[in-house]
C-alpha cells in the first residue's frame, strides 16, 4: 500500500566519493613518517647495546608501525579510507601470482646480493635483524611476526599505497620505478637497496594491474620471510 512504502534511497547512509590521493596526502605522510620512525630511532638508541634481540626485534617494529602510523595520520586528517590506499578485496588467483613473483624476487635477491658482496664487500647492516631470528623460538616467532608480517603491511601501506599512488597520477613510470627508487633510497644506500628496488617494483606492478595493496604485500612478505628463516637455518645448521 502507498503509506507503507519506504523510501529506500532516502534510508541509505549518503557517502561521500573518494578522492585521489593528492600531494597534500604525501606531504603530510611523509612528515609523519619523519617524525614517527625519528622518534623509533631515538627509542632504539635508549636499548641497551649489548641486547642485540631486543633492538633486532625493536628495529622491525619501527619499521612497520612507522610508515603505518603515518597513513593512520593521513587517514585521519585528510578524512581518507583505508580502500585510498589499496585497501581493497582482489581475486585469490592475484594473491597466487603475488607468490609466484615473491619467489622470483627471492631467486633475484640471492643473485644480486651475491654479486654485490663479491665485488664491493659491504658491510653487514643486518646484524641486529638477524641476531632476532637466530635467537630462539621466541626471537623468531618475534622477527616473523614483526619483520616478516608487520613491515611488508607497514611499508607497503606508505611507500606503494600511497606514495605509488599518488606518482601514480602523472604516469606508470612514476608510480612504479620512481616509488621503487625512494623505496629503495629509504633503505639506506647499501646492500640492501638493490635488492628493495626489486620487491619495490614488483609491488607497484602488482598494485597498478590490481588496484589492491594485499598482492604488494604478499610478495615482500615472501622476501622477508626468506630473510628471516635463512639466517635461522644456517645457525641451527652451524
Amino acid at each position: 500500500m502507498t503509506g507503507s512504502t519506504t523510501d529506500v534511497t532516502t534510508s541509505r547512509p549518503q557517502t561521500e566519493p573518494s578522492r585521489p590521493l593528492g600531494w597534500a596526502d604525501l606531504g603530510i605522510g611523509v612528515v609523519a613518517a619523519v617524525v614517527l620512525l625519528g622518534l623509533g630511532i631515538l627509542l632504539l638508541r635508549a636499548l641497551p647495546e649489548d641486547q642485540s634481540i631486543l633492538v633486532g626485534l625493536a628495529s622491525y617494529a619501527v619499521s612497520g608501525l612507522g610508515p603505518l602510523g603515518a597513513v593512520a595520520v593521513v587517514t585521519l586528517l585528510r578524512r581518507r579510507r583505508w580502500s585510498d590506499f589499496g585497501i581493497r578485496r582482489v581475486a585469490g588467483r592475484w594473491l597466487a601470482v603475488a607468490v609466484g613473483v615473491g619467489v622470483v624476487v627471492i631467486g633475484l635477491n640471492v643473485l644480486v646480493t651475491a654479486v654485490v658482496v663479491t665485488y664491493t664487500q659491504p658491510e653487514n647492516i643486518q646484524t641486529d635483524y638477524q641476531a632476532a631470528a637466530t635467537g630462539g623460538l621466541a626471537g623468531f616467532v618475534g622477527a616473523i611476526l614483526l619483520g616478516a608480517l608487520l613491515t611488508p603491511f607497514g611499508e607497503e601501506m606508505f611507500f606503494r599505497g600511497l606514495v605509488a599512488n599518488v606518482l601514480g597520477r602523472w604516469g606508470w613510470w612514476s608510480g612504479v620505478l620512481l616509488s621503487s627508487a625512494v623505496f629503495a633510497v629509504a633503505h639506506g644506500i647499501n646492500v640492501v637497496t638493490p635488492v628493495a628496488f626489486l620487491v619495490g617494483v614488483a609491488a607497484a606492478l602488482l598494485l597498478r594491474r590490481t588496484g589492491s595493496i594485499w598482492p604488494a604485500v604478499v610478495v615482500h612478505v615472501c622476501n622477508n620471510v626468506f630473510s628471516v628463516v635463512v639466517p635461522a637455518v644456517i645457525a641451527l645448521t652451524a
